[in-house]
């Protein structure tokens, strides 16, 4: 038997309080090497249905945590043409094996989980970087779904006070709107520097090809979380951002180093985020900058995906079907 998971059985089964630890967890067990994960093939698609261009961007993204229950395989699309279409830019679904049998045990609708363990690096990684002792001040740079992820897991994490957000389109004024009514004391704002300057935690949340703002603009002792980027030809982050950061971390360092964000920058240079829940590594002066890059780690989704599906089973959510 199957259990399916909508999105609106994922919605009411998701917390973000709970859901930081399990998601720390997952770093660590990362970090420790307690993991299996593949490499993640990702591919243009939708070539030929509209022209000679390519509609959009499939990944499949495939792991397993030692002593889990289950194995998660993530199929998730990256389309920047649904935001003119009212649809998610990111879409994604995730499939369950029972790690001891191989029987399929779950799909679910994976969008929002997706956006939720993302979300959580962002309040991870204010937690444990951002050098203020009371409420910070966030600056979003992007106004989708993400960056209102990003927002509401660093609230989560920290307390938040003043959050201004800037975006490229008008949608900054929708974000803005949304984080308020969670809330949030947000603000949209004309400029990119205009949401960075004086922010101790900045979040980056693009599908953008070139920097989104100005490494100058940065306050000393910020924290830049930068989740958009995941490819060579993507990137958020200017040079300038990089040489004035005193530490680079990243989720997946290989795989971060390969994005348009660290051009000039190896993989040894990146730290693995896991070392700073280790207390390995972390911010050493209050007037450092760090940078924190984000690809995205299918650890995470199973790690969440796990979750949802214990506490499905114990509160009856889904449906059960048979294959």
């Amino acid at each position: 038997m199957l259990t399916v998971l909508s999105d609106d059985d994922v919605a009411s089964l998701l917390d973000l309080d709970s859901l930081l630890p399990v998601v720390e967890r997952a770093f660590l067990a990362q970090g420790r090497g307690e993991v299996e994960r593949p490499d993640r093939p990702h591919f243009p698609v939708g070539t030929g249905l509209d022209g000679d261009e390519p509609l959009g961007t499939a990944l499949t993204m495939p792991a397993y945590i030692h002593g889990a229950q289950y194995v998660a395989t993530k199929l998730a699309s990256v389309h920047e043409g649904n935001e003119s279409r009212g649809l998610p830019t990111v879409n994604a679904t995730i499939a369950l094996s029972d790690a001891a049998t191989g029987l399929p045990a779950a799909y679910m609708a994976g969008t929002r989980v997706t956006n939720a363990r993302t979300g959580c690096i962002g309040g991870l990684a204010a937690r444990e970087l951002a050098n203020v002792d009371g409420e910070i001040r966030l600056g979003v740079v992007g106004s989708g779904t993400q960056a209102r992820w990003q927002a509401r897991a660093v609230a989560a994490a920290v307390d938040v006070g003043e959050v201004r957000v800037y975006s490229r389109s008008d949608a900054r004024e929708a974000c803005a709107a949304d984080l308020r009514a969670a809330g949030l004391d947000a603000t949209a704002v004309d400029t990119a520097e205009a949401a960075v300057s004086d922010a101790s935690v900045v979040v980056t949340a693009t599908t953008s090809t070139r920097p989104v703002f100005d490494g100058d603009a940065l306050a000393p002792g910020a924290v830049v979380v930068a989740v958009g980027a995941y490819t060579a030809e993507m990137r958020e982050l200017d040079t300038r951002t990089v040489e004035r950061a005193a530490r680079l971390f990243a989720d997946v360092p290989e795989e971060a180093a390969a994005t348009g964000d660290f051009p000039e920058t190896d993989a040894a240079s990146l730290i693995p985020l896991s070392d700073v829940f280790e207390g390995r590594a972390g911010r050493e002066r209050s007037d450092e900058i760090l940078v924190v890059a984000s690809v995205g780690s299918a650890v995470l989704d199973a790690a969440t995906a796990e979750q949802l599906l214990d506490r499905a089973e114990t509160e009856g959510v889904g449906t059960t079907v048979s294959l």
